[in-house]
């Protein structure tokens, strides 16, 4: 079944150095196989980065500047960068500004929200 969300009626993610916005998943969707979401890194946010054990993620950057750092180098995030990430490698995301980083990512398969981070909160209006 065809499902549009926009941002403001999305569950909202406070991760570490970041929010999370949930925009497409098995959670709120009949989509099965892949979860699509927008993290917004405010200007100066470093956290420590996180592994995705068994799923892969492509990211595209919609806005600001920063750097993705992983084992095997650093590369620049600007408007327009896509970067492929796959499952197991260490990543972290730094928001170099000016404004926040903002990007766009999809996971397959789905991703549980923050199930990788150690400090992940739950949505707002979770129970």
């Amino acid at each position: 079944m065809l499902k549009a969300l926009k941002r403001e009626e999305v569950p909202v993610y406070h991760l570490p150095g970041r929010d999370w916005f949930l925009c497409i998943g098995p959670e709120n969707t009949d989509a099965k196989n892949a979860t699509l979401g927008v993290a917004v890194f405010p200007e100066g946010s470093a956290p420590p980065g996180h592994v995705h054990p068994a799923e892969e993620e492509l990211i595209y950057i919609v806005a600001g500047h920063g750097q993705l750092v992983t084992p095997e180098g650093t590369g620049g995030l600007s408007p327009g960068t896509s970067v492929y990430v796959p499952m197991g490698l260490h990543h972290a995301t730094v928001s170099e500004g000016p404004g926040p980083l903002e990007l766009v990512s999809v996971f397959s398969p789905p991703v549980v929200p923050g199930s990788y981070e150690a400090k992940a909160q739950p949505p707002k209006g979770a129970p």
